[in-house]
């Protein structure tokens, strides 16, 4: 059973052209599916739409087996699907990384012990242990990029929606970042310009241009 359907999506903005255009898209287990294409062509409105941040206003999301309609029919999607912002001022608002990462865990339920518990593995893994306690508006910009990955793998999710996620990043945490990615097990969508890091990470590629996504879909096996 794909991980995502996409069909007929049509979203657009108030008085602009749609940012999304009858757009089809399936989502395989294993896939690491970039998505390229020029700015305001909707790349990042397509992430948006498939975790509910955005409803289209006609087509159909199925995710994870299920047709999803309405606010309420994301709430599990949201759980299980981690959206990893552009910006990363837009997903970091606790006073220091640990509580920012802590945040998602204690909202999923975990106690405050096994929580931070969670953090320091998930921190750890991504050899970010020097920034725990460190005030996280005074972070680099490549540092919040990397702690903002922190807080969506935190979660556990089954898949990673990653908008742009090599931005601000220099050569040495761009391949650190890489080496994580590719030695992870969900299923990805990412958004990026970078073609090294694409050549190194993708399974496959598509191209959105004027809200239109081209590029070769797999066979949808269980259609819903």
């Amino acid at each position: 059973m794909a991980l995502f359907e996409l069909r007929g999506i049509r979203f657009g903005y108030a008085g602009r052209p749609p940012a999304l255009d009858s757009v089809d898209f399936t989502l395989e287990a294993g896939e690491r599916v970039f998505i390229t294409g020029h700015n305001g062509s909707g790349k990042s409105t397509l992430l948006k739409v498939m975790v509910g941040l955005l409803m289209p206003q006609s087509g159909s999301v199925t995710a994870f087996g299920e047709r999803r309609a309405v606010d309420a029919d994301f709430n599990d999607v949201r759980r299980r699907a981690g959206l990893v912002f552009q910006d990363p001022d837009d997903q970091l608002f606790c006073p220091t990384v640990a509580e920012d990462v802590a945040f998602g865990p204690l909202n999923l339920g975990q106690s405050r012990t096994v929580a931070m518990r969670t953090v320091e593995a998930t921190l750890a893994r991504l050899e970010l242990l020097h920034l725990r306690d460190r005030v996280t508006h005074r972070l680099s910009g490549g540092e919040k990029r990397l702690v903002t990955l922190a807080t969506v793998l935190a979660m556990e999710p089954e898949v990673l929606l990653l908008d742009e996620p090599t931005n601000a990043l220099d050569e040495e945490n761009a391949g650190r970042l890489t080496e994580i990615l590719l030695a992870l097990p969900q299923a990805m969508v990412l958004v990026s310009h970078d073609p090294h890091f694409r050549r190194r990470v993708a399974t496959r590629t598509l191209r959105m241009k004027n809200g239109v996504l081209s590029g070769k879909q797999p066979t949808c096996r269980n259609a819903v």
